[in-house]
């Protein structure tokens, strides 16, 4: 008798399985509302970063087109005389949607056509040194996405040499 004496003494605990069950539930709840929204920031910050290099990569091919149709003679310099400082026409958004020509007729996956424009430059030292500012806007899947690039292309026919000066533009033109 002395065992079913042990247990009728021990105190007995009820109702105690559904608050813990219920807390453990809640906790893995909450688990997966983290990790999917992480999941989700994720995502869309990976969409971001594509569709930034998307517009990278149309503006790159662009402005590789223009360089070597310039730099070949198949594209014709712009109409407009060097001025003796550097170009800035490209900083204004007005002057580059009039005077920009299309590159490329379409870039996939972007809203529009990958657009450069150049500009003559007069080179004080070198007379005899032709050079251009050309500038490179690619989109990405959106309107807003876009990158610019430019490169300052220097043809010296007594040479017979190019030189070429890259540079990435971090902020848009306004």
């Amino acid at each position: 008798m002395k065992p079913l004496t042990r247990l009728l003494r021990r105190p007995r605990i009820r109702g105690i399985a559904l608050p813990v069950v219920l807390v453990i539930a809640s906790m893995m709840l909450v688990t997966s509302s983290a990790w999917f929204e992480a999941a989700l920031f994720e995502a869309r910050n990976a969409r971001l970063i594509a569709d930034d290099l998307l517009a990278f990569h149309a503006a790159d091919a662009a402005l590789m087109l223009c360089t070597r149709a310039l730099a070949s003679g198949a594209m014709l310099a712009p109409a407009a005389p060097a001025q003796a400082g550097e170009p800035d026409g490209w900083r204004q958004q007005a002057t580059f949607d009039t005077r920009a020509v299309a590159a490329i007729g379409q870039w996939p996956g972007s809203v529009r056509p990958p657009q450069c424009l150049i500009e003559s430059w007069r080179l004080d030292s070198r007379p005899a040194a032709r050079a251009f500012v050309v500038t490179a806007r690619g989109f990405g899947a959106s309107e807003s996405t876009q990158r610019w690039l430019q490169i300052q292309l220097v043809l010296d026919e007594t040479e017979a040499r190019v030189e070429r000066h890259w540079r990435r533009i971090a902020a848009r033109p306004f």
